[in-house]
């Protein structure tokens, strides 16, 4: 007998995260290959996070700490919010999904981009809710017709910024305007994964309207510029009353005892972040200059990748670049994203794509 599937699941398809390094070795029996599709920091983790991790295997056999006591009372002593305010994830995607879960009945409405984090979209379908996209502008959330296309309906409002995978981002105005025309039945979703490594200075500050009492919550993650995407750990700022909602469907015990470990030692590591912003500024320079010299325009970005129109078969140009070792991600039709290396794999990439181009 064959399965019953919902028709909203049905229409899903699976999240495809970028190849693996020896995936790509052993189907093409290279030496050398290098991952530029994901956005993970080349810098790696914190030293401080590598040592907190050797001494945390003595305690494998029990339980972690299902409350993240220490890890929540260190991220609130950062940004000055209370430790009823912070919920911490399996990354902040798993926080994506309780709020899927929590706050959208069958055929409510979450309002996003339409090119923007996929995720979004999966967990608010997954929840049998309705998303609603709006098209970028200049590559931008257009903020003023996302508040246009809120309906009575509507109780999710997704901000990623900056975005992925155009890497641009909102500034303080249009957020404000936003906020201004959004009514509190609304929870506004700010997605910040990217937020360590934004150097605009008008870069809302969206923990503001937390603090200010309004549903919204903040996401922050560890697995980019602390280094830490292979222990999944991220973290929410909202209100203690939508932090007490959501930590009724969460799982016990979902942020493991190494991640919250790392995490807490990462989180004091002023020096490391400031060395990745470093290399991620420099690579940036490095990258956009190689891409305009090759004839490409690289979208302007906030965070440590480069989106880029190759004017050709984008997937064909993919496939090629990982003949040649380099693994970056084919968004969609001739769009490419490339995360920024360190200065060696920086230049592998661009020696790469330019041979690739002239074939």
């Amino acid at each position: 007998m064959a399965l019953y599937i919902h028709p909203d699941i049905q229409s899903l398809n699976p999240y495809v995260p970028g190849k693996p390094v020896d995936e790509l070795q052993r189907e093409l029996g290279l030496d050398r290959v290098i991952k530029l599709a994901s956005n993970e920091n080349p810098v790696g983790p914190s030293p401080k996070a590598v040592a907190a991790l050797a001494e945390e295997h003595a305690s494998l056999h029990r339980y972690p700490d299902g409350g993240g006591y220490r890890l929540r009372h260190a991220i609130a002593d950062r940004w000055k919010v209370g430790s009823d305010q912070v919920i911490l994830g399996n990354g902040s995607d798993e926080i994506l999904g309780l709020l899927a879960r929590a706050f959208l009945a069958p055929g409510d409405e979450a309002v996003m981009a339409d090119h923007t984090f996929v995720i979004y979209k999966m967990e608010v379908t997954a929840a049998h809710g309705k998303p609603v996209t709006v098209p970028l502008v200049d590559w931008t959330h257009d903020l003023d017709a996302m508040a246009r296309a809120i309906t009575p309906r509507t109780r999710l409002l997704f901000v990623c910024n900056p975005n992925n995978p155009t890497g641009t981002m909102v500034d303080a105005d249009a957020v404000s305007r936003l906020m201004d025309r959004v009514s509190q039945d609304i929870v506004v979703v700010f997605d910040e994964a990217y937020f360590e490594y934004v150097r605009d200075p008008q870069f809302p500050d969206s923990i503001r309207y937390v603090k200010e009492g309004r549903n919204a919550i903040v996401l922050r993650t560890f697995s980019k510029i602390y280094g830490l995407a292979g222990l999944r750990i991220g973290y929410g700022i909202t209100t203690p009353e939508i932090a007490g909602i959501l930590n009724r469907i969460r799982p016990p015990f979902n942020a493991n005892s190494l991640a919250q470990r790392a995490a807490l030692a990462a989180l004091g590591d002023d020096d490391h972040v400031a060395n990745s912003r470093a290399v991620n500024v420099a690579g940036m320079e490095q990258v956009g200059r190689g891409l305009r010299e090759l004839g490409f325009e690289p979208i302007p970005s906030e965070a440590n990748f480069l989106y880029f129109d190759v004017k050709r078969d984008g997937r064909r140009v993919f496939e090629s670049l990982l003949r040649e070792g380099v693994i970056v991600r084919h968004i969609e039709g001739t769009m490419l994203r490339v995360t920024i290396g360190q200065a060696e794999d920086n230049t592998v990439f661009l020696h790469a794509l330019k041979r690739v181009l002239t074939v």
